[in-house]
């Protein structure tokens, strides 16, 4: 599956690679493709797969690390409450 239309999959965005993901599998589950057709689109699934992967744990980083930051900046969580019971 040679495609050039479409970016190499390390340089998509996440909802562009989750689209053609999206369409991969619907291909794959559709059927009516060769063995060799459904190989590659596996494989490409497989890539687009990671994408997303790699874009949510990096999303998933970044809001921890914001999280964190909160949490420095608002005080520990006995201010809050939360160690003596959460009252």
């Amino acid at each position: 599956m040679t495609d050039t239309s479409t970016p190499p999959a390390g340089e998509m965005g996440y909802e562009q690679a989750r689209d053609e993901l999206i369409a991969v599998v619907r291909r794959l589950e559709a059927g009516g493709s060769t063995l060799e057709e459904s190989l590659a689109l596996w494989e490409r699934g497989e890539e687009l797969a990671a994408v997303c992967r790699r874009w949510l744990e990096g999303a998933r980083a970044r809001l921890d690390a914001a999280l964190a930051e909160d949490a420095e900046g608002t005080g520990d969580a006995e201010e809050d409450g939360e160690e003596d019971g959460g009252e």
